[in-house]
């Protein structure tokens, strides 16, 4: 390496530094590096600007032992034109190279500089930190100090409004923050070695170092191998909630759901949907709701008539063939806490409908208590998943192993449909989608389309489900 160029400066004129504290960043010919100081002091004047190159061994800034020289520092870099400058008394001073430390030319004694040159407010780090505390405009204050150098007093005057201001045209605008050079994007050389070995693009990483630079910690979130940092909350903002974290074991019945998920794979399914017009049911389970008997009984019955008629539907497959189920035993899916369990309702086309609500409570109960036995909970041969009590408008339900159906049902919603017999032309109504689920390789299309047609006459003729 024989040239470098500057990236960036981490530390601002000023700025105190410690020995092993990386101040800067140099680009070489492969990789941006990080350049610590090699002594404590006061970085006291920039010479060599960000996105600028020099050569290997030549000075790129000084840095001064005590604060109160800086000043004369900064007037020596100001003075540097390239040609020898004659050794002269000077404060003690070191320099910082480019990429390597290189001996700097003694700086001259500088006569009484100012506190501020050009545009430049020098002040202590104390009475900066005061200030931004404060909110006090650094410019606007008149230094007291050493060779006009703002205290942390005169910060305080100013807070207090007991100090001068300067005059507005003696005020220098605000340096603007860092940013690094066109193409170049900011990140620590460790960030850079963790982002290349995760083959990660530096540039879809949001940097959280000084002056967004990439940290080795961001690439980390990045890949997943650290956790963000949680931000504070805000005051007067609700606290976060604390949620679940890590593996939770699979019960026993979750494991048993999942297995049957898996084996549901292999099944080609197809999926018929249909709206059903509500009001005469709503106006049933209205009359029957204080004797016990559930939606959830009503919706098991009409089914169970509807397959009657069209008993493919609870029918299974075979390789050999179709296996026809001499009986209507109705599946229905019930959540309960930590699982998915079918409590069933045999025979429900031959039982009446207060026997089935009964049942059904029971069932329930069981199913709650953790008692249901395999036959009450196994022996389906055609499901129902109904979700319509929690809002869902419409949803597919997955096809259970061996069965071949299933009937998901949605909520009911209101509608305004044309009605010849309202004042208005109009009427509102009340209809629910339901969705059959059905194993193509006995069903097709046709027998679900007329078991959802035969399923719709009894939900809007629903007298019969009381015979």
């Amino acid at each position: 390496m024989k040239e470098g160029k500057v990236v960036s400066w981490l530390k601002a004129e000023g700025d105190p530094i410690s020995a092993g504290e990386a101040i800067m960043v140099v680009e070489s010919d492969k990789a941006d590096m990080d350049v610590e100081a090699f002594e404590d002091g006061f970085l006291a004047a920039i010479i060599t600007a960000e996105g600028d190159s020099c050569t290997v061994g030549a000075p790129v800034a000084l840095i001064a032992s005590e604060e109160k020289d800086i000043p004369a520092l900064q007037a020596y870099a100001a003075s540097l034109s390239g040609a020898p400058v004659p050794a002269a008394s000077a404060p003690p001073v070191a320099t910082i190279a480019a990429p390597v430390a290189a001996a700097a030319p003694a700086a001259p004694k500088a006569a009484a500089p100012k506190a501020a040159s050009g545009s430049r407010v020098v002040a202590s780090p104390l009475a900066k930190k005061l200030a931004e505390e404060k909110g006090v405009d650094l410019s606007t204050v008149v230094g007291t100090g050493p060779e006009g150098r703002i205290t942390a007093g005169d910060v305080e005057k100013a807070a207090a409004g007991g100090a001068p201001a300067k005059k507005a045209s003696a005020a220098a605008p605000a340096k603007p923050a860092w940013t690094p050079a066109a193409g170049v994007i900011a990140a620590t050389p460790m960030a850079r070695a963790a982002a290349k070995k995760a083959k990660i693009d530096l540039s879809t990483i949001q940097g959280t170092g000084e002056y967004g630079r990439v940290t080795l910690d961001d690439v980390k979130i990045a890949t997943g191998e650290k956790k963000p940092i949680r931000k504070e909350t805000a005051k007067g903002a609700a606290a976060p909630v604390e949620l679940p974290s890590g593996l939770v074991p699979f019960t026993g019945m979750q494991r048993a759901v999942a297995k049957n998920m898996d084996a549901t794979l292999s099944t080609p399914v197809f999926r018929v949907s249909r709206e059903i017009e509500m009001d005469e049911f709503d106006t049933l389970y209205l009359s029957v709701k204080s004797k016990g008997i559930t939606v959830s009984a009503l919706l098991a019955k009409a089914a169970a008539l509807a397959l009657e008629k069209y008993p493919v539907i609870n029918s299974s497959y075979t390789r050999e063939g179709t296996v026809f189920n001499p009986d209507i035993n109705i599946a229905m899916a019930v959540a309960i806490d930590g699982g998915l369990i079918t409590p069933t309702l045999k025979y429900a086309n031959e039982r009446n409908i207060m026997d089935l609500g009964e049942n059904w409570k029971e069932l329930v109960q069981k199913a709650k208590d953790g008692k249901l036995t395999p036959d009450e909970y196994n022996s389906g041969t055609f499901t129902i998943s109904n979700l319509g009590m929690f809002g869902v408008s419409q949803f597919d339900a997955i096809l259970p192993s061996g069965m071949g159906g299933i009937l998901a049902i949605g909520g009911t919603q209101e509608y305004i449909v044309p009605c010849n017999k309202a004042v208005l032309g109009m009427k509102k109504v009340k209809k629910m989608t339901v969705t059959l689920t059905a194993d193509h390789r006995q069903i097709y299309g046709a027998d679900a389309a007329l078991f959802l047609k035969e399923f719709n006459a009894i939900m809007t003729n629903p007298s019969v489900l009381l015979l």
